[in-house]
């Protein structure tokens, strides 16, 4: 039987395969392979996202409570098989309706039950440079599958492409089943403190949190600026080279992954050192910076080399944010339910922005559009300098001591 560390490693890896044959590749295949417009494209992220946000918070409540983590996540993977098995043979508005459904509740259980598995099975002194280790591995999967994904796709058809899902789906599955059930820490697992009597704090607990409720703020409007990037970038060169649409989407994930990965490792190996509001800064300045840049010119060239952009900001809110949640939340026992109220405010932001986004290109252009992203880009980065602290040592112990007295440092 693999070690624990290796099968975090091939979960994380493999699952990345999953996940990312979705989301953009739809996108464009949807755009430039049965001729959507960006409107209907956006109706069915919208509704789908909808669906998620009303979902996503009581999911990671239940996640707190199940020790059944290991099935969940094989769940998710024997869901996101039927969704693909859909999108290649049904690929109309309705049938594509439920399998957005699918696949929103999928990844609604999905990210929590890792990160919830990961601190199962991590001392806390280890975590952040396990976390970053995640997502390194995830990363690297990005990159492996994008890669395969833009051979496929140029050598077939972009339909095809889904059809590599259920490999992925049933290595991920045995991957997540080589961990043994009897060496997850379930009351870790949820970040309940060892002098609790075993009961998790109530729902209350997330807005009675005030650096939760200002990390939320700011990943609703990083998420509303973010989300629909990579797919306008990706029909924007799928217009101009139309046989090599997937290829050219496979590229942009790749030049960005390939700054990811060794992004997560630095933020791993440095997030304790230096702190999580540093580092987290640099993410939420780099957003508008890259939304803005896509309007100075429509050359390939220069719009994959954005894209690398993302690798940095994306990066580092991915490796980041489970170990701020668990900062945050520690000793309550509601780790995963505030993964899920985090989740549920990305899920809002992207969930908007992707009709509004598709909205303001329909009728004003890619330039616009972009220049719109970049002002809620703007808007995330100045409320996080402004009022998110650092979270890295004084959370838990506020919580316990109560309001820190009047002026004294917040930090």
């Amino acid at each position: 039987m693999a070690s624990i560390p290796t099968a975090l490693d091939a979960l994380n890896f493999l699952s990345a395969d999953v996940r990312n044959l979705f989301g953009p590749f739809i996108n464009v295949y949807l755009v430039t392979g049965r001729h959507w417009t960006q409107t209907d494209v956006g109706l069915v992220t919208t509704g789908s996202g909808l669906l998620g946000i009303a979902l996503q918070t009581p999911i990671g409540a239940a996640i707190d409570v199940t020790r059944a983590k290991r099935a969940v996540i094989v769940a998710t993977m024997a869901a996101m098989t039927v969704a693909a098995v859909i999108i290649f043979a049904m690929p109309t508005f309705w049938w594509m309706a439920a399998v957005s459904g699918i696949l929103s509740l999928a990844g609604d259980a999905f990210v929590p039950a890792v990160a919830a598995l990961t601190l199962g099975l991590v001392a806390k002194d280890a975590l952040a440079r396990r976390l970053g280790r995640n997502s390194a591995f995830d990363h690297g999967g990005n990159i492996a599958i994008a890669l395969v994904a833009g051979g496929v796709g140029y050598l077939f058809s972009q339909r095809v492409v889904f059809l590599l899902v259920p490999i992925f789906a049933a290595l991920t599955s045995a991957a997540v089943l080589m961990i043994p059930p009897g060496a997850i820490d379930h009351d870790r697992a949820r970040d309940l403190g060892k002098d609790d009597d075993g009961a998790a704090k109530g729902y209350g607990i997330l807005f009675r949190t005030r650096p939760l409720m200002i990390f939320a703020a700011c990943a609703l409007f990083f998420h509303f600026a973010n989300a629909p990037l990579l797919p306008l970038v990706g029909q924007k060169l799928a217009l101009q080279f139309p046989k090599e649409a997937t290829a050219m989407l496979s590229f942009c994930m790749v030049a960005a992954q390939a700054v990811m990965l060794p992004i997560a490792i630095l933020v791993g190996r440095n997030a304790d050192r230096l702190g999580r509001r540093p580092i987290f800064l640099i993410a939420f300045t780099v957003l508008p910076i890259r939304a803005a840049l896509y309007t100075l010119s429509n050359n390939a060239f220069w719009l994959l080399s954005v894209q690398l952009l993302d690798g940095v900001g994306a990066g580092i809110y991915q490796a980041l944010t489970p170990l701020v949640i668990a900062d945050i939340m520690r000793g309550t026992g509601r780790y995963n339910l505030a993964q899920g109220a985090i989740a549920t405010t990305q899920g809002v932001g992207a969930a908007i922005s992707g009709l509004a986004a598709g909205e303001v290109t329909d009728h004003f252009g890619y330039s616009v559009s972009f220049l719109f992203l970049a002002s809620a880009a703007a808007i995330a980065c100045a409320v996080f300098l402004l009022f998110m602290p650092e979270t890295r040592d004084a959370i838990a112990r506020e919580r316990e001591e109560g309001p820190a007295p009047e002026g004294a440092p917040s930090e």
